[in-house]
């Protein structure tokens, strides 16, 4: 077995959802495995980003966070440390960039959640990849970044498979 990885029969304890500023990707598919796993959490769910400085969620990830049942207003943005990583069973990363960084700071290989989550290899695009220039296409912008809440929000449960 490779670095970070698990024997397919071993119970995971452990996940944390990675992206660049915890506050619209990673932190959407917390709530949203937590919400799923309920009250009977077998499972530490957690989120980091690879380079949280302070900034407020955004409205749009708020209110379509609130329209799923999710309570976002006590989420408190965590850097990623190596610390984080190497207590975490199951570490993704929402985009390339992240894996990139997984590996190259902390020497771990890490999936992408689309492919455990859907099985392709495909990352998850944070908005300014899609529209470099948003705000010039607000409408747009907020169909985009509520697109991708529905997604993550509804391919978390995959993830159940592999916490039982």
């Amino acid at each position: 077995m490779g670095q970070g990885e698990r024997r397919s029969d071993e119970k995971l304890q452990s996940v944390l959802f990675v992206c660049t500023a915890n506050i619209f990707r990673s932190v959407t598919a917390e709530y949203a495995l937590k919400f799923k796993l309920g009250a009977q959490r077998s499972c530490i769910v957690s989120s980091a980003g690879i380079d949280a400085k302070p900034q407020p969620m955004h409205a749009w990830v708020q209110g379509r966070l609130r329209e799923k049942g999710a309570d976002p207003t006590t989420h408190v943005q965590r850097q990623l440390t190596q610390e984080l990583v190497e207590a975490t069973d199951l570490v993704l990363a929402m985009g390339r960039d992240h894996q990139a960084y997984i590996r190259e700071q902390f020497g771990r290989e890490v999936p992408l959640f689309n492919q455990v989550c859907l099985g392709h290899d495909k990352p998850v695009l944070d908005l300014h990849e899609v529209m470099p220039e948003w705000e010039r296409d607000p409408e747009r912008a907020r169909a985009y970044v509520w697109s991708v809440i529905d997604m993550i929000w509804a391919t978390a449960p995959a993830l159940l498979l592999r916490l039982r």
